[in-house]
């Protein structure tokens, strides 16, 4: 619990009765690697603190080869399908645990309550869905000004344990390029 004290900590000052009162509604639940746990078209009804290890998120097709990657979380961020979680309807892609992976969830009412109950719910949830934000944009911005290659070498410098612990099959879909061009890049590079 001490982990997700200190990122909100970072993010806004919170009282011993808010941080009592939110905590009171996290549930800690472990994730095995691999393991698939949030399914297309299940509505998300949880925000999630990742305590340790690392989420994928990825719209599946019928060949799992041309599954489509687009997002990963580690250990100190949140991860949702904040989409489905925000309108309540089912979600288009699944999160799936790379690694195993411990969690402290919060569901959509009791997250509400938070809000309701507490000085600090809504600062820290908007803050929160501003990072989001952010991260959203800036992926969608190297998708559209950045060529494969550059895609690749920016992610390596900003995440270089991504290629520890990420099968590359995932990083050649979240780089939108095939497997086989992937290792044309890391070749050059």
């Amino acid at each position: 619990m001490q982990q997700i004290k200190d990122y909100l900590d970072q993010i806004a000052t919170i009282s011993d009765f808010d941080w009592d009162f939110f905590i009171s509604k996290m549930q800690r639940q472990f994730i095995p690697k691999k393991t698939i746990f949030l399914k297309l078209n299940e509505v998300e009804n949880h925000i999630s603190f990742i305590e340790s290890g690392t989420v994928r998120l990825f719209i599946p097709k019928e060949d799992p080869d041309k599954e489509i990657t687009f997002g990963f979380s580690f250990e100190n961020q949140f991860i949702s399908a904040y989409d489905s979680f925000l309108t309540r309807k089912p979600s288009a892609y699944q999160l799936q645990a790379l690694t195993d992976t411990t969690l402290l969830s919060i569901t959509y009412d009791d997250l509400q309550e938070v809000y309701t109950t507490t000085l600090m719910g809504n600062l820290v949830g908007r803050l929160t869905a501003e990072r989001l934000f952010l991260i959203k944009s800036s992926r969608e911005q190297n998708l559209l000004n950045l060529s494969a290659e550059e895609r690749y070498v920016k992610l390596f410098k900003e995440r270089p344990e991504l290629l520890k612990v990420i099968p590359l099959k995932y990083i050649s879909s979240y780089i939108g390029v095939t497997a086989q061009a992937l290792s044309r890049i890391r070749k050059r590079v």
